[in-house]
């Protein structure tokens, strides 16, 4: 059996996130012996967007492919950019005339690997339905590899499980992002398919899903809107790690990581071109 570790890092949140990535890849890398990174990026610029200067930064750490959610379009100046970028998806299911692509088939030593990004529809933005779109992309990409990782960006909890099940033993793993807060039910079907409610985030947390806790308790206590900017406090990187049969696209192992990352390091010894 020759298996294959894929790496995917939680929701990258502003520069504390961007920071811990840029100097966690390589070792932790090392220590799982990973194939393939995927690395979810949508909060990577100030918790809303991803500019490309900082996704070809992204690349340049040690990320294969990099996913997003509802804030891929903050940025303006993302729309060229992902358009001929094929390794920076946007969820499949927006409509037809959407910039970028929601899937992408990679080339990973003698094997390939198929990542599809799909975002749900429950208290989230009202666009073409996930199991649909991931019906038709899991066939198509499965004539290629059995090999199939799924990033579903949702809100709900059920929906996350929903399309779990709707694809069980048809992709090799179904990760969630989007509520920044990881949960602790990793399993695997019997069926082969690798499972987690929501892998977290990657940047501070000792904040309010990675925004300065004043500005976010200040709209929750009075309902009034406010201006959020990243926290910095306790910095950690988030994901997991999930080791599948390259062969028959079945998962064999999955497990949840966290590693804290001290931001002091950085600003006392400086960057080293590392943001």
């Amino acid at each position: 059996m020759s298996l294959l570790t894929v790496m995917f890092v939680a929701d990258i949140c502003g520069k504390p996130g961007r920071q811990a990535t840029a100097h966690m890849i390589k070792p932790l890398k090392e220590e799982f012996e990973v194939d393939y990174v995927i690395a979810n990026v949508e909060n990577a610029a100030g918790g809303f967007g991803i500019t490309p200067e900082m996704s070809r930064k992204m690349f340049a750490y040690g990320i294969d492919l990099q996913t997003s959610g509802n804030h891929i379009w903050d940025r303006v100046q993302i729309l060229e950019y992902i358009a001929e970028t094929p390794r920076l998806l946007r969820p499949g299911n927006y409509p037809p005339g959407v910039p970028g692509s929601g899937a992408f088939v990679d080339t990973v030593g003698t094997h390939k690997i198929g990542v599809l990004n799909l975002m749900g529809r429950t208290y989230m933005n009202n666009i073409d339905c996930p199991f649909r779109q991931a019906a038709r992309d899991v066939e198509q990409m499965s004539k290629e590899t059995p090999v199939i990782f799924v990033d579903f960006h949702a809100e709900a909890t059920s929906e996350k499980q929903a399309l779990a099940h709707y694809l069980d033993g048809r992709v090799s793993a179904l990760i969630g992002t989007h509520t920044h807060v990881p949960t602790a039910d990793e399993r695997i079907s019997p069926e082969g398919t690798a499972y987690l409610t929501d892998a977290g985030m990657t940047g501070p947390q000792d904040s309010i899903i990675g925004m300065d806790k004043g500005p976010s308790l200040g709209r929750f206590v009075t309902g009034m809107p406010k201006r959020f900017t990243t926290a910095s406090g306790d910095v950690k990187i988030m994901g997991v790690i999930v080791r599948i049969d390259a062969d028959t696209g079945a998962a064999k192992h999955i497990e949840r990581f966290s590693r804290g990352f001290d931001l002091s390091d950085v600003q006392n010894n400086g960057s080293s071109g590392m943001d």
